[in-house]
């Protein structure tokens, strides 16, 4: 994202407090009003429960520096209060062993893992992924970079397989309550006739081949069209090997086809009837797609080990693997450490407070969930929450699919302590709600149908909590306007009322559980800290219960989809030894909310609404405030003017309709800015640098202050006490 705003940058010799003084007596004062009755508090709020950060998964080659006590010191004078800790693996189709020790199902040393629930002397500083070998996905919202599919490796000897927590023996219901799909991404409309299926154990007995018909992306826009059988297309009678259907004796011209299973044959797959887990579920070894020509089948698709395979994607995976499967490369991500339990524990990083903990759901089982929580428990590790899964509408999962498995793991964990607090669905960055192909009675809303699924098994109140993770603006470019800021109020009040509307009770609370504003450069100027002090307040003042901050680590490294920046999502830059170097515009963001706009104690603060007169000349509000009185009896209120030239002089009104009067502030007002004045990014990659760098400025405001000015492009706490 490019900070890119209506008027370019201008250059003075003479100083800009100058330029704000003359603005300032120029200019009239406009408003600012703020709801003060006590009967119109929006929210109430701790800071230490409600302003939070995340711990994602990092490079393996930097844990051990970023966990020095030196840096972690640093990162803690963020303030930030509770931390999440975020599970990397399931977005990259992997399965997470939280415990390197632990079983396997198979004695011979593969199958289904299940960490040791035992604490041993060695404490857990280093947990990994392995990547699962029965996968049916080119790519999704997670593996946009790494790993393929087996539907179209080229290789009969591997297959993708369903996962074996969907079925019956799991599920107690039919399998066709849970039907499980693949579905093929050709690179634009083709004449598709037949289909080659090369069936692996189990195989469908029942199944039909469909075609996409609508204006939308079959995948990404689930609502704008529908799957049609193909005419020769609905198979009742299936009886595995390799099968070619033809289907349709009219040519058909289709982009997406879906083959959807709703019957299995239960027969054992190559990992042998031992375990039931290897004999129910569908499995494919290669699919093949194309026309049938005097005979001769002729295959569009594209085979290879790689993403440059013809896309597939698959309903769910099955998490068996084997020690082989393990995908450690020391310096990136994707393939790097969830930190160990223990060491995020013991570090200071999470200050001695209850941290938010996920358990692998989507490729993981209900026993080793279980494990994990009682690890921790034993070791006498506070839990506030539990999230369950990573973003299962990113991995295609559908909403029935992802209830049954959240009921089971929840009646697993809730044998471990019935006092664990669960929630999810964990949706990725979203601003709208969030949809599925249609049900029979044609519901797409996703998360609708996941409260539907729970209440009709009368399970709702094992949802504790709601969780959705939140980032604006991305394009797929990581280029945008400065005006993007303006939305940042909208996006979050109407995302709230979506879940508030899909059926979430009114009694279970919700939490943005990762969020950040992608998007190149513009992340680590000044518009990351404005949006920042936006987002935060802005989601409470919506009805929110917390938000996390992604992420504490000073990880810098290049957004993979963001070539004009190293620096995307974190508080600091480092050297090329991974240690900080200097803080950037976020961390000073942090600040200003955790530890001069809120009162960085655990009590409760008062939260109300504030509105502003200040617009531009196409109606977007320029100045907007949020208004707090805090456990110290001062009103604290953050003023963060995003036009990006110009500073504004504004009047505070407090009104109080309960008792029929204004108010003002009294005796001296305490003003804290920090924006472009004080910190300024210079893009160089890696090398990046921000002169200044801040800090933020202060000063003291004498009693009887009338007007208060806003620098440009600024963040203003104003903090004091209301007669």
């Amino acid at each position: 994202m490019q900070l890119t705003h209506s008027h370019p940058k201008k250059i003075h010799v003479w100083s800009s407090a100058v330029a704000v003084l003359i603005l300032a007596i120029c200019a009239p004062a406009q408003t600012v009003k703020i709801d003060a009755a006590p009967s119109h508090v929006a929210n109430t709020f701790s800071p230490i429960q409600a302003l939070g950060t995340t711990l994602d998964r990092i490079p393996s080659n930097t844990t051990d520096i970023f966990f020095e006590p030196g840096q972690i010191k640093q990162i803690l004078e963020a303030g930030w209060g509770p931390i999440t800790y975020r599970q990397n693996t399931e977005l990259f189709v992997q399965a997470w062993h939280w415990n390197p020790r632990g079983k396997w199902s198979d004695p011979a040393g593969s199958g289904y893992f299940v960490g040791d629930a035992t604490p041993a002397r060695e404490m857990i500083r280093h947990s990994y992924g392995y990547s699962l070998p029965h996968r049916g996905v080119t790519r999704n919202s997670g593996a946009e970079f790494d790993g393929y599919s087996r539907l179209d490796d080229g290789d009969l000897n591997t297959y993708w397989k369903s996962n074996p927590y969907l079925t019956k023996p799991f599920t107690n219901e039919e399998d066709s309550a849970h039907p499980q799909w693949i579905a093929i991404k050709l690179a634009e409309r083709q004449i598709v006739t037949a289909i080659r299926i090369a069936w692996a154990e189990p195989y469908a007995r029942i199944y039909r081949v469909q075609y996409w018909l609508g204006s939308g992306d079959a995948i990404d826009e689930p609502e704008n069209g529908e799957w049609k059988d193909f005419p020769a297309g609905v198979v009742s009678d299936g009886k595995g090997g390799t099968v070619t259907l033809q289907l349709s004796p009219a040519p058909v011209a289709a982009k997406f086809v879906r083959v959807l299973m709703t019957e299995s044959s239960n027969t054992c797959d190559t990992h042998g009837k031992a375990d039931r887990r290897n004999c129910v579920g569908y499995a494919i070894k290669e699919v093949y797609l194309g026309t049938m020509q005097k005979g001769s089948f002729q295959d569009l698709l594209h085979h290879v080990p790689s993403q440059a395979q013809t896309f597939t994607y698959s309903s769910s995976i099955d998490p068996w693997h084997q020690p082989t499967d393990l995908y450690v490369i020391p310096d990136r991500m994707e393939s790097g450490d969830q930190v160990g339990l223990d060491l995020f524990y013991t570090s200071g990083l999470t200050r001695g407070l209850p941290a938010m903990i996920p358990v692998s759901l989507l490729y993981g089982t209900p026993e080793d969930a279980a494990a994990q929580i009682a690890y921790l428990e034993k070791r006498g590790y506070p839990i506030s929450y539990i999230e369950m899964g990573e973003e299962p509408d990113g991995q295609y999962f559908a909403p029935e699919d992802y209830a049954t498995l959240y009921l089971q793991w929840a009646t697993a964990l809730h044998k471990v302590d019935p006092k664990l607090k669960l929630g999810g669905p964990v949706f990725e960055g979203v601003s709208e709600d969030i949809k599925f192909w249609p049900d029979a009675a044609g519901e797409t809303s996703w998360f609708k149908r996941f409260l539907a699924y729970l209440k009709s098994h009368d399970r709702l109140p094992d949802l504790a909590f709601m969780s959705y993770e939140h980032y604006p603006y991305y394009d797929g470019t990581c280029q945008g306007p400065w005006s993007n800021l303006f939305k940042e109020p909208e996006i979050l009040t109407h995302i709230v009322q979506v879940w508030r509307d899909d059926g979430l009770p009114d009694g279970v609370p919700m939490f943005n559980t990762e969020t950040n504003a992608p998007g190149g450069d513009a992340a680590v100027d000044v518009f990351g800290a404005l949006w920042l002090a936006e987002t935060f307040p802005a989601f409470l003042t919506a009805g929110g219960k917390a938000s996390y901050y992604h992420h504490a680590m000073p990880y810098s490294t290049p957004h993979p989809a963001c070539s004009n920046s190293w620096g995307t999502y974190h508080m600091f830059t480092t050297d090329h030894n991974w240690r900080i170097k200097q803080r950037t515009s976020q961390f000073f963001a942090a600040q200003m909310l955790t530890q001069e706009w809120a009162e960085p104690t655990d009590a409760e603060h008062r939260l109300f609404h504030a509105a502003s007169d200040i617009k531009d000349k196409d109606g977007h509000v320029l100045v907007t405030a949020y208004a707090v009185l805090r456990p110290d009896n001062q009103w604290s209120l953050m003023l963060i003017n995003k036009d990006y030239d110009n500073p504004h002089t504004v009047d505070i009104q407090f009104s109080d309709d309960d008792a029929k009067k204004g108010r003002s502030f009294v005796g001296p007002v305490a003003r804290i800015t920090f924006g472009k004045e004080q910190y300024t990014w210079h893009p160089a990659l890696r090398d990046g640098y921000a002169d200044p760098d801040g800090p933020a400025a202060r000063s003291t405001l004498p009693a009887g202050t009338d007007h208060f000015t806003l620098p440009a492009a600024s963040m203003t706490v104003l903090r004091g006490r209301v007669d």
